[in-house]
């Protein structure tokens, strides 16, 4: 855990919002909506909670993140950029070939990647693995995943929760972007998920829902389950908005997946600069 403040990690999500969305108009391809809506999460966890080390991507003791929805890998990619992982120039070559920054987080392409991600729902099946074997090999990391509320529609998150239940992984802590939208439209109108945080905590969860564009409550909540060696692994849902930051894309679906021309482009970066109300 690093020290740095609310206000500070406020500033560093602007700049991941702004970075990602210049790789995205800079490729004119990418996933900006849900790129914005984890914006503070990646920050609090980049920027303070994790132990990692830069220098060393590879050290076997690190934290480990999967961005199980991996499509939003701009905004990991703006961490990983402004951290040095990689050059920070590195953001203006998003989708190109050869690039570290492919269209989904590539483990051999890309430092700081812990498993390349991009089919939905594999994700947390992954990161459930890398916390059994973290408790076998009696390490002290822990894993974070990052999933989102319409890859919950797919069975194999559920198949991962059992499991993570049944090894009572309290080194794992799953993280639902609760934007409310997918590809196509609202969730609750292409597949509803009911009420994530319960189903969560029926399956053995910790649980808790928060907002999840409050810096705030985002860090209290990482000092609440630091210390919670309960057996138990949590499931923090998000509460989020789809584009946040940027008026035209806010809950907006068509957004998911599109690229800002140059007069969006200039707007959003005016917007993000201004901050988060």
């Amino acid at each position: 855990m690093k020290d740095i403040s609310i206000g500070e990690l406020k500033e560093r999500a602007i700049e991941l919002r702004q970075t990602a969305i210049t790789m995205i108009h800079k490729a004119q391809s990418g996933h900006p909506g849900g790129s914005l809506s984890a914006a503070d999460l990646i920050a609090a966890l980049y920027f303070k909670e994790m132990n990692i080390d830069p220098k060393n991507p590879n050290w076997e003791d690190r934290d480990r993140f999967v961005l199980s929805k991996g499509h939003v890998c701009p905004i990991q990619y703006s961490a990983l950029a402004l951290l040095g992982y990689v050059p920070y120039e590195t953001i203006y070559t998003l989708r190109e070939y050869g690039s570290p920054f492919q269209g989904h987080p590539d483990m051999k392409k890309c430092p700081g990647i812990d498993i390349s991600t991009g089919s939905l729902g594999q994700g947390l099946s992954c990161g459930v693995g890398m916390a059994i074997a973290g408790k076998r090999d009696k390490k002290d990391y822990r894993v974070f995943s990052l999933i989102g509320d319409g890859e919950c529609q797919e069975g194999q998150i559920w198949e991962a929760a059992q499991t993570a239940v049944k090894y009572q992984l309290d080194n794992l802590v799953v993280f639902v972007d609760n934007n409310r939208l997918q590809i196509d439209g609202f969730t609750d109108e292409v597949m509803p998920v009911q009420d994530l945080e319960k189903k969560f905590e029926a399956f053995g969860f910790e649980t808790k829902r928060i907002n999840g564009h409050s810096m705030e409550e985002i860090v209290e909540t990482l000092d609440e389950i630091r210390v919670a060696k309960n057996g138990k692994p949590k499931c923090i849902v998000l509460d989020t908005v789809k584009g946040k930051g940027v008026s035209y894309m806010e809950d907006v679906a068509d957004w998911h997946g599109v690229a800002p021309n140059d007069e969006e482009y200039r707007l959003a970066m005016e917007e993000i600069a201004g901050g988060l109300k």
